[in-house]
Order: structure tokens, then C-alpha cells, then sequence
């Protein structure tokens, strides 16, 4: 693995390879890390490698406009309808409400696996319901490995989140509302991705951090 990154375009002009964590103190692996690396690049193993994590870490915690890009580890978006285009959406995808046919388990994504992201950075998508009379609405957060996932159901893709909306169709005073919009915000570039969702028309929203450490089954929307 380290010779292909160590071959990979992307990473020309590198001149170090830092061994840090409590792996690197192993004299077996700095033997063979310097044995097959320090003809093309010079091997370098601090001292104290077993807490540059952690001091790293604390440092990000004190200052963390220390990190200012980061690269996203994985695909990200959420699983939306959109209208069927014959001959380009495979038909098993077609779905009817209210005689308009649909699209199902479309992953709209906001970032890309690997793609660079500011401190902070934010995407913002806007959505309609559906259905005219839908008063509550389930977003769904999923994420991939994969930079070429079209739908939720294609292998690698997991559900990683969901956010519960009440979209009322009336307002405080009882008046109805026309115009339904759902504003998707998802943050990126710190040590975590945090996803809302906002109904324009009342103001109400929802949060939710995303959660790697217990994923959730994929199910149908």
C-alpha cells in the first residue's frame, strides 16, 4: 500500500515518510519500512511515535485552524427521488405518486471520496416533497467508498444517519403554505460530518451528527 500511494501522481515531490503511533516502535517494521523505502525517500521516526497521534489531536482540540484542509474519506449524500427518465433510469427504479413518475433510491451526493475540504465547509441542497400533502418528511444520510454510486442500493453504500422532519402545510395562524422547501445543510472539514435539515416556510429544523461507529441497514424510503 505504501508504494502505491508513494507511486501515485498525486503525491510527487514527497522527500519524507514519517512513521508515527504505537505500530512504529516495532524494530521489525522500521527495519523493513527503511529496507524498501529509503532508496527513494528518507524515513524518518520521531521520538515519543507512540503519542504524536494523540499530541496531535490535543493540538487540533486547542487550535484547530492548525488543520486547515482536510480530504474526505468517503462519498456522501442522501437518498431523494427524482423524475424518471425513460431509457436512462433502469425501469426497476420507476415509482407513481399522484400519476408522476418517479425515480427511487437516487443517492444525490454533496462531497466525493477524497475530495479536499475546508475547515467547516458547507453543502447546501434544496428539496421539495414529493407529495403535496406530505407533512413529514425522512431524510436519509448515506455514504460509500465509491466515487461512481448512482443509488442507495449499490454495493458499498451505507446508511449513515437520518433526519426527522415535520413539514406542516399550514402556518402558526392556520394559513396554508404554497410554496414547501427543505433546505439539506451538511458541514465538512472537521473531525466529524454534521448534517440539518430546515423547512424554509416555518423556520423549523433538525440536526444530527453522523454516526461511523454503529451503521445503520440500508431500508427502502
Amino acid at each position: 500500500h505504501i508504494r502505491d500511494v508513494l507511486e501515485s501522481p498525486r503525491v510527487n515531490g514527497i522527500k519524507f515518510l514519517f512513521l508515527v503511533g504505537g505500530f512504529a516502535e516495532s524494530q521489525i517494521l522500521q527495519h523493513e519500512i527503511r529496507e524498501k523505502f529509503s532508496n527513494q525517500i528518507k524515513v524518518i521516526i520521531p521520538q515519543g511515535v507512540s503519542l504524536t497521534i494523540l499530541r496531535g489531536a490535543v493540538l487540533f482540540g486547542l487550535n484547530p485552524s492548525l488543520v486547515t484542509v482536510r480530504r474526505s474519506k468517503q462519498t456522501y449524500g442522501v437518498g431523494v427521488l427524482k423524475h424518471f427518465v425513460h431509457g436512462v433510469h433502469p425501469p426497476e427504479k420507476l415509482i407513481k405518486k399522484d400519476d408522476v413518475e418517479w425515480c427511487a433510491d437516487v443517492l444525490d451526493k454533496f462531497v466525493l471520496a477524497e475530495q479536499c475540504l475546508a475547515l467547516g465547509e458547507t453543502v447546501v441542497r434544496r428539496y421539495t416533497p414529493a407529495c403535496p400533502a406530505q407533512k413529514y418528511i425522512v431524510i436519509n444520510i448515506y455514504c460509500t467508498d465509491s466515487h461512481n454510486a448512482q443509488f442507495i442500493t449499490d454495493p458499498g453504500v451505507q446508511r449513515c444517519g437520518t433526519l426527522s422532519l415535520d413539514i406542516p402545510d399550514e402556518g402558526d395562524k392556520g394559513s396554508p403554505i404554497h410554496h414547501r422547501e427543505i433546505h439539506i445543510r451538511m458541514v465538512f472539514g472537521g473531525t466529524e460530518v454534521t448534517a440539518s435539515a430546515l423547512d424554509v416556510a416555518t423556520g423549523h429544523a433538525v440536526h444530527a451528527d453522523i454516526d461511523f461507529l454503529t451503521m445503520l441497514p440500508d431500508t427502502e424510503l
